[in-house]
């Protein structure tokens, strides 16, 4: 009787607790959500793990709460795939869920658990990722069945089981699991079975998980053994579960920046030049490293390095509506769970808190490059040249960092010598005045080609600022707009009395006649598709007999034009030949007869 009885038992079905339809809007929800939820379907795996995260947050609020007895001391998220079942399953010894919980959080779609749980306890954590509900049905992207096995926490739960095939029906059971948490179990689809490679796996963890506070196992150690890679029964954990970032600037060593900035990009030998450290806690939340990078080419190579975090959480490299533009420049991370994201945690909303960010991102940053202007000088001069374009795209694009910037930016002269702005001026104002009352500065862009003119500059006692940056250009011309009564002018874009004149024209005394006769000597040598102009004018015996420049305003326009700046690339350029009539028409006319 006995053994007919087990017999019975092991014959036994499964007694199902419950089947229906999922509770959504619309019939064609799941193909929705297969197609058009996420724009990456690789996001999938970060939102299982951003859940299980989740739930093992909620179970440390509990036991911190005293509402749950049991240990949490060694929380684990599991990542393993089997190819012959073609399965992927994320497992956590979190919260878990009961019958209910099931129903209320996973058969309603959009009902997010984590929003209830934040309501609640919302003075004991800020660790709860999931905002929207949606996160896990994700998993219906890549797969074309999808199992849940869970425990709950509570006393006496009974685990169970829930499989949709991604159609609105499901079936909910009794199942038998010996720890509370939550298995997820993707039956992958044909499309998708590139994540049963653990390399593509690994590298999905290591994109969107490598800082999650909970630690993720994937695979195991290898050692080298017998001259082969062994693996051993250690756990391989993918992540850093503390971050730099989230540490206090007081505890952290100078040294740690520079290991954590090569954390962040491997592939990287230089070191940085600065960071800033990001802690603020009120009014809003918001904690990173900003790293100064070396800048020796064109930037828009360097953009899209500052990674975006939530409770870190990678969410996207793609931060123009956090960081202001000129700081697009910079590397680092940046972490808040005040700042609005979408559905698939990729594109900001409109919201005060991130125009509060910004601002204060700035300010750190400007703040910063005062206290090393302030306190150390000289490494901030030693270390100009790979900082200056940051500085001079944020002056010319933000007014309230150029009001701060214009008192550490630093000009630098052909000799070597670094001048604020302040101290330029009041270094070149007497000398370097015009007649019309203009401030007149000078400056080269090839301190080599330009030699000649530099000495010339020098000689009548004006100083010349070296200006060969990719920026320089277009920071001319907003200090041109910037302030009244001054003007820059290139070093060779006319002769030295003519670059800063002090007093009006000589009347030239070679007569017409000659004047045309040198006029047409020139235009036998000049070739016939280059526009050109011949100026007479009065120099001493000791000056060159003849000039050849290209104006500023040619100059510039051209210069503007190759780096799109807007002018158009087909300006004339107009040669200028500066005849000294003293010693000029004298050769011309000896070479003419």
């Amino acid at each position: 009787m006995v053994w007919i009885l087990a017999l019975r038992s092991k014959l036994k079905k499964t007694r199902i607790m419950q089947k229906g339809n999922i509770g959504v809007s619309s019939e064609n929800i799941f193909p929705v959500i297969k197609k058009f939820l996420y724009s990456e379907h690789e996001i999938f795996l970060r939102e299982l793990i951003s859940n299980a995260t989740d739930a093992i947050s909620k179970l440390q609020v509990l036991a911190n709460n005293g509402e749950y007895k049991g240990e949490v001391t060694h929380p684990l998220i599991r990542v393993s795939v089997d190819k012959k079942k073609k399965t992927l399953t994320v497992s956590d010894n979190g919260i878990g869920m009961t019958e209910d919980e099931v129903n209320r959080y996973i058969n309603q779609i959009a009902f997010s658990s984590a929003g209830e749980f934040l309501e609640k306890y919302k003075e004991n954590t800020t660790a709860i990722i999931g905002h929207f509900g949606l996160g896990f049905y994700s998993a219906f992207m890549v797969s074309e069945k999808v199992e849940i096995i869970t425990r709950s926490y509570k006393e006496g739960a009974v685990p169970v089981k829930w499989s949709c095939d991604g159609s609105p029906a499901y079936e909910l059971t009794e199942t038998k699991k010996e720890t509370i948490g939550t298995d997820i179990i993707l039956h992958l689809d044909k499309d998708s079975e590139e994540f049963l490679e653990e390399n593509r796996i690994e590298e999905i963890l290591k994109k969107f998980c490598r800082f999650l506070p909970v630690p993720i196992a994937f695979g195991k150690e290898k050692e080298w053994k017998d001259k082969k890679w062994v693996e051993t029964d250690k756990d391989k954990i993918i992540n850093n579960t503390q971050p730099l970032w989230k540490k206090k600037p007081v505890d952290i060593k100078e040294e740690e920046y520079g290991t954590f900035y090569k954390e962040l990009y491997p592939g990287t030998f230089e070191e940085p030049l600065f960071n800033i450290h990001l802690n603020v806690d009120y009014p809003f939340n918001l904690t990173g490293i900003l790293y100064f990078p070396k800048i020796r080419d064109r930037f828009e190579i360097q953009k899209n390095k500052i990674q975006l975090y939530c409770n870190q959480v990678f969410v996207t490299d793609s931060v123009e509506n956090i960081v202001p533009d000129y700081l697009m420049l910079l590397h680092g991370v940046i972490d808040s769970p005040d700042i609005p994201l979408n559905v698939s945690r990729s594109y900001l909303q409109g919201d005060p808190n991130v125009k509060k960010i910004s601002s204060h991102i700035t300010k750190k940053v400007a703040d910063k490059l005062q206290e090393i202007f302030n306190n150390k000088r000289d490494e901030l001069e030693k270390k100009w040249e790979d900082l200056k374009v940051f500085i001079q795209y944020g002056i010319i694009s933000d007014e309230k960092f150029a009001e701060k910037a214009e008192k550490f930016f630093l000009f630098t002269n052909t000799e070597g010598k670094f001048f604020t702005l302040e101290e330029y001026e009041k270094l070149i104002k007497e000398n370097q005045t015009d007649k019309n009352k203009q401030l007149v500065y000078l400056y080269a862009t090839n301190k080599e080609e330009q030699y000649s003119s530099i000495n010339e500059a020098r000689e009548k006692g004006y100083d010349v600022l070296l200006m060969n940056g990719f920026l320089d250009a277009h920071f001319i011309n907003y200090l041109e707009q910037k302030k009244k009564d001054t003007r820059f002018s290139r070093v060779d874009s006319d002769t030295p009395d003519n670059l800063i004149r002090k007093e009006e024209e000589k009347k030239v005394s070679l007569p017409e006649k000659d004047q045309n006769r040198v006029r047409i000597a020139f235009e036998k040598v000049f070739p016939s598709d280059r526009h050109f102009n011949v100026r007479f004018e009065e120099s001493g015996e000791s000056q060159l007999p003849v000039t050849i420049t290209v104006s500023e305003y040619t100059r510039r326009m051209k210069d503007m034009a190759a780096m799109g700046g807007g002018y158009s690339a087909d300006h004339r350029i107009i040669v200028e030949a500066h005849c000294n009539t003293f010693r000029c028409a004298k050769r011309i006319f000896e070479l003419a007869d």
